[in-house]
């Protein structure tokens, strides 16, 4: 029997998506669902406004934002160091797929976030990704190959579906059509998950898609 799925959107440059991978990973294991992952860029300027625009309250809740994501990050003893400048993560959002096609997706993932997050990468620089697919025994050639090719439409493409739904943000899980934003509406996930008539509805959605 197909197992219900849950959609994970993620980001690697956000420090919440970072500390919640455990626990979402803890979803196949425990609780018996498959897990999708796609890629939700976040464009820095868009939600947060451009530097010049930001006030002394902005500063003070990103401050404590990144001091709470290490509080999650140090109980899991994962290294959390604060980004050094903006970024653009398309580079390691497309690595994201080529990852997924090539059986490499855990290894590539976990090594993108904690290197990035260890100021060990730049994700935004497409030969620091293309080493990285080369550790997990991926191709750099064919990746840059995808990179210049599809890879900006189809990523574009799940950006615009994402958004059709609602996602603003990340880590945004969806199962059976419902949006759960952040690592801390996990336990309200399972909850979801656990009850009979949404898994019938999920599985009955993927019968009919």
């Amino acid at each position: 029997m197909a197992k219900p799925r849950v959609r994970i959107y993620t980001d690697y440059k956000s420090p919440y998506a970072f500390v919640a991978n455990k626990r979402l990973f803890e979803l196949e294991e425990k609780h018996g669902v498959e897990l999708e992952w796609l890629p939700y860029t976040l464009r820095i300027p868009e939600f947060m406004g451009t530097v010049e625009e930001r006030t002394p309250h902005f500063w003070r809740k990103v401050r404590y934002a990144y001091m709470d994501a290490r509080r999650y990050a140090n109980a899991q003893g994962l290294t959390m160091k604060g980004p050094r400048r903006i970024y653009d993560a398309f580079y390691s959002s497309a690595g994201m797929l080529f990852a997924q096609r090539h059986g490499l997706f855990r290894p590539y993932h976990d090594t993108v976030f904690r290197r990035f997050w260890s100021h060990d990468l730049e994700i935004d620089e497409l030969s620091d990704i293309s080493g990285v697919i080369a550790d997990v025994g991926g191709s750099p050639k064919d990746f840059e190959a995808y990179v210049n090719g599809p890879a900006r439409e189809e990523h574009d493409r799940i950006i615009d579906e994402a958004e059709a739904l609602g996602v603003f943000g990340v880590p945004t899980m969806v199962f059976n059509g419902e949006l759960f934003w952040g690592g801390d509406r996990i336990d309200m996930l399972i909850e979801r998950i656990k009850q009979p008539e949404t898994i019938a509805a999920a599985l009955g959605s993927r019968h009919r898609a």
